[in-house]
């Protein structure tokens, strides 16, 4: 892959921009002797950016024992 001039660039930024987007293929800017790459992020998953939550505290095994019954009545029996 050639690169190509920051005035290059500049002057058809956004169809280098959409190329980018629509191929994959990143783009390489020479800028003052550095290299720079311009590369299309491929997003990750909803799933992939969820963190564990620790929504349960004790032993789930008790929960299921549990009488919540007088919750569902409206009853003020602890």
């Amino acid at each position: 892959m050639a690169a190509i001039s920051a005035t290059r660039l500049r002057q058809n930024l956004y169809n280098i921009l959409d190329s980018v987007v629509e191929t994959g293929v990143p783009v390489e800017i020479e800028r003052n002797g550095q290299l720079l790459r311009i590369v299309a992020e491929k997003p990750g998953s909803k799933w992939d950016r969820l963190g564990e939550h620790q929504v349960v505290v004790g032993d789930p095994d008790e929960l299921v024992h549990l009488d919540w019954s007088h919750e569902w009545r409206g009853d003020d029996v602890p």
